[in-house]
């Protein structure tokens, strides 16, 4: 006799930054989950039947799919406690418009290890660092002390912004990066960056695997992020 089907499956890629902050939500409420990873470079069609946008991450619930992080992360805190947004509609607000400011975030973190030459990738750099700045920023104004996003108790943000930092976990080490100064006088970001390194969630949203499939993905860019990193290999 097999058993059951899993309440809860999430379809995942090993390295993609938008399964990990579904996974550190599952992790947060407790929720048992299956997790089933698939090529995105080779989609199997049963995942084109549950993906419109042929993008991981999809969450399958009791036979039905749910697609889109976002999407599934307001479902999750629907169902399941501990609450991961305020309760006061105008700072659930602003917490979402810094959830969509992370998002855009991975998107400059894209064209960044893209960057062509080294010329572009100074530039990117560049935006990557008024990013921060404008971070650390938001992180001085907090009503609270308190290692995360919003004091002391973890949330939604946090599980966004978990696996953007965790990029720089490998990127900082690349040749010539400290150069460039991304991180230089923000303390309230490196805080916040350590803390959320050091969250059981977020360190189990990953397998063990993931910084050498990152080293990996970034060496077969093609880009001047990658010349660096052969240059060291030589």
């Amino acid at each position: 006799m097999t058993g059951a089907a899993p309440a809860l499956t999430l379809v995942s890629h090993a390295l993609c930054p938008y399964v990990q902050r579904v996974a550190i939500v599952l992790h947060e409420k407790g929720l048992a989950f299956e997790r089933r990873t698939i090529d995105l470079a080779n989609k199997p069609d049963w995942f084109l039947a549950l993906s419109p946008l042929g993008k991981t991450p999809v969450l399958q619930v009791r036979g039905q799919s749910l697609f889109e992080s976002a999407v599934i992360c307001e479902y999750l805190d629907d169902v399941a406690m501990p609450a991961l947004h305020p309760q006061d509609p105008l700072q659930r607000a602003r917490h979402r418009a810094w959830m969509e400011f992370g998002s855009a975030l991975l998107g400059t973190i894209g064209a960044f290890y893209s960057a062509p030459d080294e010329a572009t990738l100074q530039g990117r750099a560049q935006e990557l660092r008024s990013r921060f700045v404008q971070i650390e920023h938001a992180l001085v104004q907090r009503s609270g002390p308190g290692p995360y996003f919003a004091g002391a108790d973890f949330g939604m943000v946090d599980a966004v912004f978990g696996p953007v930092f965790r990029y720089f976990d490998v990127i900082d080490d690349l040749p010539g990066v400290d150069d460039l100064g991304l991180w230089q006088g923000l303390p309230q970001v490196a805080h916040w960056r350590t803390a959320l390194a050091a969250r059981t969630s977020v360190q189990q949203a990953v397998g063990p695997d993931y910084a050498d499939g990152l080293r990996g993905f970034l060496r077969a860019r093609g880009s001047a992020l990658s010349r660096r990193m052969g240059a060291l290999a030589a």
